[in-house]
C-alpha cells in the first residue's frame, strides 16, 4: 500500500463531533520522508503529511468520541443539536446522525486557567443502532509542546465492541493504508470487555521533552527506549508512543484500555493511574489507522536482547561467532516472537530500521546504542523470516543513508539490494564426512580440485538443481574437491563474485542459504570436499553497502593512500581496527561452521601483505619500521588462520599469494629469517610454477630446449611452502585463451600437448587445480555469460571423440592419483621426489621419481617433442624387479597415437643417470607416462 497524497483540507471521513466542534485533529507539521534504497532497490517512500491549521480560538475545544450506540433522547439530560461533517475539497457531503452535545462552561478570564485544570466536554450521541450507554471521554486541554509543566490525563475506558458502518470515524491523517501495515505482523483482535481503573490526578507530564521529540523525529536519538514505551513517573506510569500516520493509539492492559492523547507529529502519550511502586505491566498497543485497527506489541517495552558478554567480545574484537550477535535474528524475547536487529555503526548520530514491515519508513523504529561499543539494537515484535529490511543511518553531518546489513545472512536477488530476515531450518546429513575429513591433514592427503563458477557451470540452474548434477559429474571425473568461485553476495555478476557486498550471504541468484547448504551437503555425501573462494582483501564502493558505512571510513582505512585499491577501484579493509578484523575472522569461521565448507582459498593475499602493492613511489607510506610490509594485514591473516584451524577440525586454508613472502604456510608461532611468524595457511597457490610451465608449453617444440629451465625451476623452491598447482579461471580469460588453445601446432598436436601437460602436472609435487571446461579441452576461453561449451561432448558433434578423450584422461589421472600414495603423501617433503633426468633439454624429456612414506616409487616421464623416441634409457632403482605402465597420455582412447608399453619393463643392470640400473622405454610424441613397480 502507498500513503495518500497529503491534503490540506479536512478529511471526508471526519467524525461528526469533530465537525460540530469546528476543530480539526491535532496539527502535524509537514514532514518529507525518502526511504528509497540506493543501488537499485525499489522501495516505497512515505508521502509528506500536512495538517490543516487549527481555526482561531482562545482555547481549543475538546474533542469527544463519536459513539455508535443509540440512546433515547428523552432519557438524556442534554440538549440535542445536529452536526454535519464537511470537507472543503470534497465533492460529496455525508449526512451525519443527530448528535446531542453538552457544552461545558468556559472560563471567562484566562488567568483562572492553570496547568492542572481540565476542561471537560461530555456529550450524548443519538444513534439508530442498538442502544448503548455512551462512554464519556475526558481530556486535558493540551498546552503547546514546549510547556513541560502541562498535565495530561489519560481516559480509561471500558471495552466496546467495534460496530461496522459509516458511523465510525474512518481516518485522520494522510497515510492510513501504508501505515496500516507498519505494525509488523500485527493481528486484528477482538478485545473483551475490560474494567476501568480509578483515575488519579497526574503529578507529572507524559508529554515527551521537546529535545527528545526533535531528536526522535530527526532520527538522531541514541536511546529512544528512555523516552518511548512505559516509564514510572510521579502519579502513575507514563506511556509514550511514536506512530506516524496513526489516528489513535490505545494502551491495552489485561483488564483495561487507555486511549493516549495525540501530541502531534505521530506522538501519543498518556498517564496510566497505576501504582508507581509496581512493575510496569506487559501491555499492547491498539493502533487505529485510516482503514484498519491493529493490535501489536510495543518495541520499546523490551529490555536489550543482546547480552553484556556479546558486547564485551565485540568491543574486544574477539567475537568468533559475530553473526550470532549482529544482523537480524528471529527470536522469542520476553515471551514474544519477533526479530532482533543489531548493527555496528559507531559514528552514526542515529540508526533506524526500515523495511517492508513499516513501508520503508523507519521513523517509528529508532534503535538504541548499547554502551560504548557502537552497536545499535532494537527488538521488533511480530517481524519474522522473509521480511526485507535496511538500516537508515544518520551520518555525523546530519544526512541520511540507507544501508544493507553487513551481516545479513540472506539478500534480495541483485540488482535489488535489501537484506532479508533469515533463519536456517536445514538438517545436515554429512556427519560421516565431517568425522573423516580430519583424519589426515590436507597436505598429506590426495587433493585434486575442480574449480567451478556456479552461475555459469550449467547456466540457469539453482543450487538444488546443481546438487542433482554437479556431485555426480565431479565424482565421475574423480576429483577430490570442488572449489567454488566466490558465492558470497555481489552486485555485479561480471566480477565473478570477487567484489563482495554480502559477506555473510550466499548469492541469492541461485537460491536461499538453505539451498546452498543442500548443495554442499550433496557434495559431501558424494565424497567430495568443498572449498570456497574468500575475498577479505577489498570491497566495492557501492553507496548502499560497506563504503563509509556510517558516514565516515569504517570498514576501510581512514588514510586514502591505504584505503583505495589501485587495480580494481575498490576499497581495502582496515586490518588495524579490531572490529574490522573481527568482522573478517568471524566471517571465515561462519562459512566453515554454518555451511560446512571444508576450506577457504583466500584471494589476493599479496595485495594485502604489501603497502606498496601496485602503488607508485609517493603513493604509499612505510610501516612503523620503515618497511613495505602491511603489519596489520599480517596480524589479521595469522589470527584468521589460527582461529579457523582451532575451531574447525579438518579445514584447510589456501593462499593465492604470488610473491616470495617467507612463511605463508608456516605455523604462526614459528618465526622465519625475516623475523615474521608464519601466516599459518595450509597450502599456497604456486603461481610461479603456473606461469613458467605455461610459458614453456606455449613455445614450439623446436624452441623448447631453450626454455627447459622453465619446467625444472619449480623444484628449486618446491618445498619452501605447501603448494597447489593452479590452472585456474585467471588463465583462461581476458584474451589468454583456453588451456588447449595455448598449445602450439595443429589440432592433434594441441590436444597431445594438453594431455601431456596434465600428466606432468598431476605427477609434479603439489596438489592440482583445474578450471571447468579444461577437463575436455574446450577451445574457447571462458565466459561467465556462456559457461563451458558442453556441446563439444554431444555425440552428434563430429569432433566429440577428441574432447571426450581428454575428459577420459582426466578421469584416469585422478583415479591413479588417488590410488598412488607416492603422488601425494610426501608432497611437502624432499624425500618424496628425485630427478632421474632434468637436463635433457635437447630431447625435451623430463623424468623423475615420486615416493610414498614406505619408499614405494612411481616413475613419471614426459616427452615434449613431437617425435617418438625408441629405446630411451633411464636410470632407475635396482630394487624394483619390473615396471608396469599405469598411464600413458598417448593412449588411443584419449585421442593419442597409441604408442604404449603393454608389457612390464624389466630393469637392466647397466647403471644410468647415476643409478645402478636402467630401463629402456619407447617414448610417444608429446606425451607423459607413469610407471609403477609391477
Amino acid at each position: 500500500m502507498t500513503p495518500r497524497d497529503p491534503s490540506s483540507g479536512s478529511h471526508p471521513k471526519k467524525t461528526a463531533e469533530e465537525a460540530g466542534a469546528g476543530q480539526p485533529p491535532a496539527a502535524r507539521p509537514a514532514r518529507k520522508k525518502s526511504a528509497a534504497a540506493s543501488g537499485g532497490s525499489a522501495q516505497p517512500a512515505k508521502s509528506a503529511r500536512k495538517a490543516a491549521p487549527p481555526e482561531p480560538a482562545p482555547r481549543p475545544a475538546p474533542r469527544t468520541t463519536a459513539k455508535k450506540t443509540a440512546q433515547k433522547a428523552a432519557a438524556e439530560k442534554t440538549t440535542t443539536k445536529k452536526a454535519i461533517a464537511k470537507k472543503a475539497t470534497a465533492k460529496k457531503t455525508t449526512a451525519k446522525k443527530t448528535t446531542a452535545e453538552k457544552a461545558t462552561a468556559k472560563k471567562a478570564a484566562a488567568g483562572r486557567a492553570t496547568a492542572g485544570e481540565k476542561t471537560v466536554a461530555a456529550e450524548a450521541v443519538t444513534r439508530k443502532a442498538t442502544a448503548r450507554k455512551a462512554v464519556t471521554r475526558k481530556s486535558a486541554a493540551p498546552k503547546p509542546a514546549v510547556q513541560k509543566t502541562a498535565v495530561q490525563k489519560t481516559t480509561v475506558k471500558k471495552a466496546v465492541p467495534e460496530q461496522p458502518g459509516p458511523q465510525r470515524a474512518a481516518a485522520r491523517g494522510t497515510a492510513g493504508k501504508a501505515a496500516a501495515g507498519s505494525e509488523p505482523a500485527a493481528a486484528r483482535q477482538t478485545v473483551p470487555a475490560q474494567k476501568a481503573l480509578p483515575v488519579r490526578k497526574a503529578a507529572a507530564s507524559p508529554i515527551p521533552d521537546p529535545a527528545d521529540r526533535q531528536r526522535l523525529l530527526e532520527g538522531t536519538h541514541h536511546d529512544p527506549h528512555t523516552v518511548l514505551g512505559a516509564h514510572p513517573v510521579p502519579g502513575g506510569v507514563a506511556v509514550r508512543v511514536l506512530r506516524p500516520y496513526a489516528r489513535a493509539v490505545t494502551v491495552v492492559l489485561d483488564e483495561v484500555r487507555a486511549e493516549l492523547h495525540d501530541d502531534g507529529d505521530g506522538f501519543f502519550s498518556g498517564l496510566l493511574p497505576l501504582p508507581r511502586e509496581e512493575l510496569v505491566p506487559a501491555y499492547r498497543l491498539r493502533v487505529a489507522y485510516d482503514d484498519a485497527v491493529q493490535e501489536t506489541e510495543d518495541p520499546y517495552r523490551f529490555l536489550p536482547s543482546l547480552g553484556d558478554f556479546d558486547l564485551h567480545l565485540i568491543g574486544e574484537g574477539r567475537h568468533e561467532q559475530l553473526w550470532r550477535a549482529l544482523g537480524a535474528h528471529p527470536m522469542t524475547h520476553q515471551g514474544v516472537s519477533g526479530t532482533r536487529f543489531a548493527v555496528w555503526a559507531p559514528n552514526a548520530r542515529g540508526v533506524r530500521v526500515a523495511g517492508g514491515f513499516n513501508f520503508w519508513d523507519g521513523t517509528a523504529f529508532p534503535m538504541r546504542v548499547l554502551g560504548g561499543t557502537g552497536v545499535w539494537e532494537l527488538f521488533v515484535p511480530g517481524v519474522g523470516e522473509g521480511e526485507l529490511y535496511k538500516f537508515e543511518i544518520t551520518r555525523p553531518d546530519g544526512s541520511k543513508t540507507m544501508r544493507a546489513d553487513p551481516l545479513a545472512r540472506r539478500t534480495e536477488v541483485p540488482p535489488a539490494t535489501s537484506s532479508i530476515v533469515h533463519a536456517s531450518h536445514y538438517e545436515w546429513g554429512d556427519d560421516g564426512w565431517l568425522a573423516r575429513r580430519a583424519e589426515r591433514p590436507a597436505h598429506e592427503a590426495p587433493l585434486s580440485v575442480y574449480e567451478v563458477h556456479l552461475p555459469s557451470w550449467r547456466p540457469g540452474l539453482s543450487y538444488r538443481q546443481l546438487a542433482e548434477e554437479l556431485p555426480a559429474y565431479v565424482k565421475e571425473l574423480g576429483f577430490t574437491h570442488v572449489e567454488l568461485m566466490p558465492v558470497a553476495e555481489h552486485p555485479f555478476g561480471g566480477s565473478w563474485g570477487y567484489q563482495v557486498t554480502g559477506f555473510y550471504a550466499p548469492t541469492a541468484r541461485l537460491g536461499t542459504p538453505d539451498d546452498f547448504k543442500y548443495l554442499v551437503d550433496s557434495l559431501h555425501r558424494a565424497g567430495i570436499g568443498v572449498l570456497m573462494d574468500w575475498v577479505p582483501a577489498h570491497f566495492p564502493r557501492d553507496d548502499w553497502a560497506l563504503a563509509e558505512f556510517d558516514g565516515r571510513p569504517l570498514y576501510e582505512h581512514e588514510d586514502p593512500l591505504r584505503s583505495a585499491h589501485p587495480d580494481w577501484g575498490t576499497l581495502e579493509f582496515d586490518y588495524g581496527r579490531r572490529e574490522v578484523r573481527n568482522f573478517l575472522v568471524a566471517n571465515a569461521v561462519y562459512w566453515c561452521e554454518e555451511f560446512h565448507i571444508d576450506g577457504l582459498r583466500v584471494d589476493a593475499v599479496a595485495s594485502m601483505l604489501y603497502l606498496d602493492y601496485s602503488r607508485e613511489p609517493g603513493r604509499w607510506r612505510p610501516n612503523e619500521h620503515g618497511g613495505r610490509e602491511n603489519l596489520d594485514a599480517v596480524a589479521f591473516l595469522q589470527e584468521m588462520n589460527a582461529t579457523l584451524y582451532r575451531r574447525v577440525p579438518g579445514v584447510v586454508t589456501i593462499a593465492e599469494e604470488s610473491t616470495a613472502w617467507d612463511g605463508v604456510t608456516r605455523a604462526t608461532h614459528h618465526k622465519g629469517p625475516s623475523g615474521f611468524g608464519g601466516l599459518g595457511f595450509g597450502l599456497k597457490w604456486n603461481m610461479g610454477w603456473m606461469h613458467d610451465s605455461l610459458q614453456y608449453m606455449s613455445h614450439e617444440p623446436v624452441h623448447r630446449k631453450y626454455h627447459h629451465h622453465e619446467m625444472t625451476f619449480s623444484m628449486v623452491y618446491a618445498y619452501s611452502e605447501n603448494y597447489v598447482l593452479p590452472i585456474s579461471h585467471d588463465e583462461v580469460v581476458h584474451g589468454k585463451g583456453s588451456l588447449v588453445s595455448k598449445m602450439p601446432g595443429d589440432w592433434w598436436q594441441q590436444r597431445a600437448n594438453h594431455r601431456a601437460y596434465l600428466g606432468f602436472m598431476w605427477a609434479h609435487p603439489g596438489k592440482q587445480l583445474l578450471f571447468m571446461g579444461q577437463e575436455f579441452a574446450q577451445g574457447a576461453e571462458w565466459s561467465e555469460a556462456r559457461g563451458p561449451d558442453w556441446w563439444l561432448l554431444d555425440p552428434q558433434y563430429g569432433a566429440e571423440a577428441d574432447h571426450r578423450g581428454v575428459r577420459e584422461l582426466v578421469r584416469d589421472l585422478n583415479a591413479v592419483y588417488r590410488d598412488t600414495p607416492a603422488l601425494w603423501q610426501r608432497d611437502t617433503h624432499p624425500s618424496g621426489f628425485a630427478w632421474v633426468v632434468g637436463d635433457a633439454a635437447e630431447d625435451n624429456v623430463f623424468a623423475f621419481l615420486r615416493f610414498d612414506a614406505e619408499g614405494t616409487p612411481l616413475l613419471a616421464v614426459s616427452n615434449f617433442s613431437p617425435v617418438v623416441r625408441d629405446d630411451y634409457r633411464l636410470g632407475v632403482p635396482d630394487d624394483v624387479p619390473a615396471w608396469h605402465e599405469v598411464l600413458n597420455t598417448d593412449a588411443a582412447r584419449y585421442g593419442g597415437s597409441g604408442v604404449t608399453q603393454p608389457h612390464p619393463v624389466k630393469p637392466e643392470p647397466q647403471g644410468w643417470h647415476g643409478r645402478p640400473a636402467s630401463i629402456r622405454l619407447t617414448l610417444p610424441p608429446l606425451s607423459t607416462l607413469w610407471l609403477r613397480p609391477a
